[in-house]
């Protein structure tokens, strides 16, 4: 689907009424996405020939069944190339309020067993409060629920965590312009990173290169995790020299509303963790938001991941130290027996080993 298309159905899927196509291009421009009035009718009409969208000009159009399938199915990168034009537009969509923690966000969806759910949020928990996950918020959902646009299959559970991308939608709105360079496996040494050992360009790629690492195999974030020593996912980005305190300032700000993720900042025009900087710029490092995704798939986990899978409210998202919200809408007693039994044997101190993993920003 072409991504102006996509946008379109997106606005329409988290609107709450329907709209005019008037109505559309001033919200779009509002997004960073200019169309005119004509252009979106235009784009409006394929979608109707396609059975996405219904109405008429003068009631406005809404979003059908079809069209959230579809919006599910496909979260674009139209062609080869495209992926940094993805991102670029994915940020605009983002609009998470590090004050009030209200706004969309980026997540990535794993899909696990529903018999498997238990292991994994136990799995989670130490995870999301460390270095190594973005935010410690979670959002899950069950068999023909739906997370974002996406509707849960049947026998399965879908876990939400907060995709890296979406510090750069709240960048973008702080007036601090973030460029993702490359993406890689960063090397962990006493809980620290060391370096990059392996990049792939955002530019001139179709597929997110985190999800290429990890779908490789060649994560070591458990271990990263367990012992100090490992690999783990993470991203090489660039913002403008003059914004590097702002930039530090609302990281800080995250921190209230649950980013727990560790940022690492460098100086301007100098390398950082390897990388080369471009001149008048400073490199920004932010360990991926794939990596609660590379734990799941380690551990055995995991059937299907998908990165920047779909937009949701971050309000909706629980920390993932609060199973009682967290199990709302599940059915089965499955998860629930598994997390009492849980909350009965694990011993009070049992994460204590991620107190050193926090966050730190420099």
């Amino acid at each position: 689907m072409h991504k102006k298309m996509f946008a379109i159905l997106n606005l329409l899927n988290d609107g709450q009424k329907r709209m005019d196509s008037g109505e559309m291009a001033g919200k779009l421009g509002h997004l960073g996405i200019a169309m005119s009035d004509r252009r979106v009718r235009h784009y409006l009409k394929i979608l109707d020939e396609a059975g996405f969208t219904e109405g008429n000009g003068r009631t406005g159009r809404t979003i059908t069944a079809r069209g959230k399938e579809e919006l599910g199915r496909i979260f674009p990168f139209p062609g080869v190339g495209s992926l940094a034009n993805s991102i670029d537009n994915l940020s605009f969509l983002t609009n998470v309020d590090p004050g009030t923690g209200k706004g969309k966000a980026i997540l990535n969806v794993t899909l696990v067993p529903e018999t498997k759910s238990g292991e994994v949020l136990e799995l989670l928990d130490g995870l999301l409060n460390s270095a190594y996950g973005v935010s410690n918020r979670i959002v899950i959902r069950g068999p023909g629920e739906t997370i974002g646009s996406l509707v849960v299959p049947e026998q399965r559970v879908a876990i939400g965590t907060v995709c890296s991308i979406t510090l750069n939608g709240i960048l973008l709105k702080a007036g601090v312009a973030v460029t993702s360079r490359f993406g890689g496996i960063v090397e962990i040494v006493e809980n620290s990173p060391a370096g990059f050992l392996s990049v792939i360009s955002y530019q001139g790629s179709s597929v997110a290169p985190l999800q290429i690492f990890m779908k490789s195999g060649m994560t070591d974030v458990l271990g990263a995790l367990r012992s100090g020593m490992g690999r783990v996912l993470g991203s090489f980005r660039e913002i403008p020299e003059v914004g590097l305190e702002r930039a530090k300032k609302v990281v800080r700000e995250m921190e209230k509303i649950g980013f727990h993720g560790r940022t690492i900042f460098g100086t301007p025009g100098r390398p950082l963790l390897g990388i080369p900087v471009s001149p008048d710029r400073v490199g920004m490092v932010v360990l991926g938001g794939l990596n609660p995704a590379a734990a799941v798939i380690e551990a055995g986990f995991a059937e299907e991941t998908r990165a920047m899978a779909t937009l949701c409210d971050y309000e909706e998202m629980d920390p993932i130290e609060n199973p009682a919200r967290r199990l709302s809408g599940f059915g089965e007693m499955g998860l629930l027996k598994s997390l009492h039994t849980l909350a009965e044997t694990v011993r009070p101190d049992c994460w204590s080993v991620f107190e050193g993993l926090k966050q730190s920003s420099f």
